[in-house]
């Protein structure tokens, strides 16, 4: 991968890459694939705090069919925002709290068979009602039961939004990486390139969380630069991102501009609440303080463009 700086504003070249192939043998061809560029854009941050108002105005219906380790936190962060959450996993009704949802959230955290049917069922209710569907393949490349559901899942339920950390993104682009569980073995930066390529693929906004969050839709690059390291340390913060996203989705039709308002919504929460949290105990009530306490002032004062 060649790295190079452009001197034309707002344009990021991610690399120049050369793909060879060979045609059959009787034409003896090759042919190139040229480079691509990333048009990076900056948050907006009247749109950001619109967005936040239209959340505590609306409060959204987000169903969520998450794992066991992270319903209490993710409902919860939910309702810190303003948003409402309703975690329903059994097969027999997911199709019918979809119809009322505003958004969908499928997290793979604890898998089995029957949740897989189940998620495939809400999912394409979702595709049918044109709500938007977001997607955390929570420890892909960790197994191949994993990467089976992630592939089965895309496939048959395009989503809107996919959120992952490095290495589930890196995993998905058919990068050769193995995740630490569900724990991310690689940094946000090394994954970009195979965001832009899950993107293009599968026509999803792609957002990889991590030090700096970075979110694409194969043609526009976001960046989110908020955060802090003591949230990588309390478990299911990333699935909260995920679900924040969805909120933020739901009342937001563009989900390159949703998917980045609900990364800075969840950095900066988390940012402010570490300043004044000793350990991981006390910032996941400080990170919901946070959430409820935000507002158009607390963004102006900490978002980092």
């Amino acid at each position: 991968m060649l790295m190079i700086g452009l001197s034309k504003p707002n344009y990021i070249l991610l690399k120049i890459r050369f793909f060879f192939f060979l045609a059959p043998i009787k034409a003896n061809r090759i042919y190139l694939c040229t480079e691509y560029f990333l048009k990076s854009v900056m948050i907006n941050t009247t749109s950001l705090e619109r967005d936040l108002n239209l959340v505590r105005t609306k409060s959204p219906l987000i169903h969520n069919i998450t794992n066991y380790v992270v319903m209490n936190n993710t409902a919860n962060g939910l309702l810190a925002i303003g948003a409402s959450p309703v975690m329903a996993h059994a097969a027999d009704e997911v199709e019918d709290m979809t119809a009322i949802a505003s958004a969908l959230v499928i997290n793979i955290g604890t898998l089995d068979a029957t949740w897989v049917e189940a998620m495939l069922l809400a999912g394409k209710a979702a595709l049918k009602r044109q709500i938007p569907l977001v997607f955390d393949p929570v420890g892909a490349g960790a197994t191949p039961y994993r990467n089976q559901v992630c592939q089965r899942l895309i496939e048959q339920c395009p989503p809107t939004i996919i959120r992952g950390n490095a290495s589930e993104i890196m995993a998905l682009g058919q990068t050769q990486i193995k995740t630490k569980g569900v724990d991310s073995t690689a940094s946000s930066d090394s994954a970009v390139d195979s965001a832009y390529t899950l993107a293009r693929q599968t026509g999803a906004i792609v957002v990889i969380s991590g030090q700096t969050d970075y979110i694409t839709d194969g043609t526009q690059l976001m960046t989110v630069k908020n955060g802090h390291p003591l949230m990588s340390r309390v478990t299911g913060m990333g699935c909260t991102a995920t679900a924040m996203v969805a909120t933020f989705a739901a009342v937001n039709p563009d989900p390159l501009e949703a998917a980045t308002h609900g990364m800075a919504i969840m950095g900066i929460a988390g940012e402010v609440a570490a300043t004044y949290s000793p350990g991981t105990g006390s910032l996941q009530v400080n990170f919901l303080d946070q959430l409820c306490a935000m507002d158009a002032d607390l963004i102006r004062k900490h978002i980092i463009l």
